[in-house]
């Protein structure tokens, strides 16, 4: 079982402004969404990682918990997924037990760069997309790092950019999606300031996704109404309207039709898979 640090405590999630970013829609959907990359990425994780039965794994910003399970039905591993939505980690504990599977696997919630875990739990952790967009990357990814043992392995599944867009523009595109995206160096840094080293980088990009429900062509982020049929749209939004309020709900749909008209016109934004090693840190 994962080794706990007695003096953490679940934290409820921070407000966000505005209401829901379009992460959180995606999130708030009644249908099994997968997260971007689909099963594909995460058989790919498995195959680099090397993951088997005796296995612990962390997911961080696990949301509805859709790729922890798939990993523990489909390669036998343990683990725990941690986010800071207390409400998605209570759908994920449901899910777990739907399908018999919480006593392999279980959900907590937890501030992203705070793990509520002894150093060295883990044989392999995955930062999943949301790890940044309510806690310090820097810190989230130390925490990472920390929490896996030397010689484990820890991957992050992050937006990148790949176009330029200036300062501003940028934190209302973050505001939008619910991820903070950075350039791929950037990422590489903080893995490395974190002790984690030969880095593998694959790009995810034109894989399907909630934001891109085809391979290839088309625009690189379709808007909300593309992603899910009316039926569930309409679901969706009444799920926000529970939770924001029927002004937060507004404001996320017209942001959304703005934003997408901006993300459309060039691709600014990637997806990239980084995997690395945990170094052992030499006592002096």
């Amino acid at each position: 079982m994962p080794q706990r640090r007695d003096e953490t405590l679940p934290i409820p999630p921070p407000p966000r402004e505005g209401g829901p970013s379009m992460l959180d829609l995606v999130r708030l959907s009644t249908e099994t969404v997968f997260p971007p990359g689909g099963e594909d990425l995460y058989r790919r994780i498995a195959q680099l990682t090397d993951l088997a039965p005796e296995n612990e794994v962390l997911d961080a910003a696990c949301g509805r918990g859709v790729s922890t399970l798939y990993l523990a039905r489909t390669f036998g591993v343990s683990g725990v997924g941690i986010d800071s939505d207390r409400v998605l980690v209570q759908e994920a504990y449901s899910r777990a037990r739907d399908v018999e599977m919480e006593g392999r696997i279980s959900f907590e919630t937890a501030a992203l760069d705070d793990l509520p875990f002894k150093d060295g739990t883990f044989d392999v952790a995955i930062g999943e997309i949301g790890l940044a967009a309510s806690a310090d990357p820097a810190r989230a990814v130390a925490e990472l790092a920390r929490v896996t043992r030397p010689h484990g392995c820890v991957v992050l599944i992050q937006l990148i950019w790949t176009g330029h867009v200036d300062p501003s523009r940028r934190e209302i595109l973050v505001q939008h999606l619910g991820a903070r995206p950075m350039i791929l160096v950037e990422w590489k840094q903080l893995l490395r300031d974190a002790g984690v080293v030969d880095l593998t980088v694959e790009d995810w990009s034109d894989a399907p996704s909630p934001f891109r429900p085809t391979a290839g062509g088309g625009a690189p982020f379709p808007d909300f109404s593309e992603i899910f049929s009316l039926r569930e749209r309409i679901a969706i939004l009444f799920r926000a309207w529970r939770r924001w309020g029927w002004g937060g709900v507004k404001g996320a749909v017209l942001r959304e039709r703005e934003i997408h008209r901006l993300l459309t016109r060039e691709r600014v934004l990637g997806l990239s898979m980084i995997k690395g090693t945990k170094w052992p840190v030499t006592q002096p």
